[in-house]
C-alpha cells in the first residue's frame, strides 16, 4: 500500500506502524514515529493499523561527535 513516509510516498507491505518501522530497517533502534500528527509511543505500534495515503514520519537517532 501507498504511504507518505518522512514526505516521501512508498510503497510498503505493512499492516501496522510495527511492520513500517520493520520494513525501513529502523527494527531495534530508538525511534520516534509521529502518525497523522500524533507522537505514538512504541508500545502502540502493534495496535495502529495502517491505511493508504496515511501519513508517516519517523526520527531515529544517530551518534557522533
Amino acid at each position: 500500500m501507498e504511504l507518505i513516509v518522512n514526505g516521501t510516498k512508498r510503497e510498503l507491505d505493512a499492516v501496522n506502524i510495527a511492520d513500517v518501522v520493520e520494513r525501513l530497517g529502523l527494527a531495534g533502534r530508538p525511534v520516534v514515529a509521529e502518525v497523522e500528527g500524533e507522537v505514538l509511543h512504541s508500545g502502540q505500534w502493534e495496535s495502529a493499523e495502517v491505511k493508504p495515503g496515511m501519513k508517516i514520519e519517523l526520527v531515529h537517532f544517530v551518534g557522533g561527535g
